[in-house]
């Protein structure tokens, strides 16, 4: 961001590709939105709520308060039962400075525009309707191992946190420090479980606050 703090990552994990878009904040900044390579991607709100969520067979565009607005599936998509809904267009901005384009699963971008100058990430996937029968569904987890993660997160983002404050006595220069890599791929594989989890809205709630506090 023009402030100096990172807006965008991307990241490596395992084969997949992450591109994480954070909020305009020094310290402790929320993650805005989420763009995996295996089709997976979710965009929140300011306050934590769930904006976009999609997977490798659609996506659903909700409100604030959690209801769905619109929901879609992929051309490609292999759907147990229902019919198909194509996607309409779909433009949002996370803030001032970063925005995102929906016009098919492997047509996503990632704007950037600052000072003049803009940059594009294409986010998008293409997953083949064979790769579909491959794919193992997600693992569920109960709403106390859920809660278990997000604490461990939590203790091990402040142990990081203490040990950059013994290193880096100057506040200037600790602000300046990210969390590890490892630390914000936990993060967000919490937030993708408590999306995909059948959980309460209120322990899900919970949950980002333990993780962004």
């Amino acid at each position: 961001y023009p402030s100096g703090n990172l807006a965008i990552i991307v990241v490596r994990e395992k084969k997949w590709l992450l591109c994480i878009v954070q909020e305009d904040k020094p310290t402790n900044a929320k993650i805005r939105a989420v763009f995996k390579s295996n089709g997976r991607s979710t965009c929140y709100y300011p306050n934590g709520a769930v904006w976009i969520n999609m997977n490798i067979q659609g996506g659903q565009y909700l409100d604030q308060a959690g209801s769905r607005v619109r929901r879609w599936t992929w051309p490609n998509s292999v759907m147990s039962s229902g019919p198909h809904v194509p996607l309409s267009p779909i433009f949002i901005s996370l803030n001032r400075h970063v925005g995102v384009r929906i016009l098919g699963q492997d047509k996503i971008a990632v704007s950037f525009l600052a000072m003049g100058q803009q940059a594009k990430f294409n986010v998008g996937t293409k997953v083949q309707v064979s790769d579909v029968g491959r794919l193992h569904p997600p693992a569920r987890l109960g709403e106390d191992e859920l809660l278990l993660l997000a604490f461990r997160v939590r203790i091990l983002r402040l142990f990081d946190r203490l040990r950059g404050c013994l290193n880096f006595p100057s506040n200037e220069q600790r602000d300046k420090i990210k969390p590890p890599a490892y630390l914000i791929t936990q993060t967000l594989k919490i937030l993708q479980l408590c999306t995909t989890s059948d959980i309460s809205d209120e322990l899900r709630s919970s949950i980002r606050a333990i993780l962004n506090a």
